[in-house]
């Protein structure tokens, strides 16, 4: 069964960074997409990034695009989201997902992961 645990949330002000891990557990399977999700107060849930855990290329949402950088550390099954330039919108609690197949153009739609870590909160003012 995998679980995921993410970290380092907290509280920053306007233009600075945050990095949220993700450590990863219990992979059965070698492949999977990794994407971090946000759900800011009172909004749906929106994608925010993704990468295969195989390689191939990263995908971000378009409001983070340039500030937001997704990788991972695959010998300490982590991922990770390096936030810059961070900005009150970016308001929300994010999570950390993993599906059991590779990301594509569907790596947004939040059905389609198997695993959830249980959120960290991010707050920029």
């Amino acid at each position: 069964h995998v679980q995921l645990v993410e970290s380092w949330g907290g509280s920053v002000q306007a233009g600075g960074s945050l990095r949220l891990s993700c450590a990863a557990s219990g992979y059965t399977y070698s492949r999977y997409c990794l994407a971090w999700f946000r759900q800011p107060p009172g909004q749906e849930r929106e994608g925010v990034a993704a990468i295969y855990t195989a390689g191939a290329p990263t995908h971000y949402a378009d409001s983070v695009k340039g500030r937001f950088t997704i990788s991972q550390d695959n010998a300490k099954n982590t991922v990770y989201l390096q936030m810059n330039s961070l900005k009150p919108e970016d308001t929300a609690m994010y999570y950390c997902a993993a599906a059991r197949s590779g990301c594509g153009s569907t790596w947004s739609y939040g059905d389609r992961y198997n695993y959830w870590g249980q959120g960290t909160q991010v707050t920029v003012s």
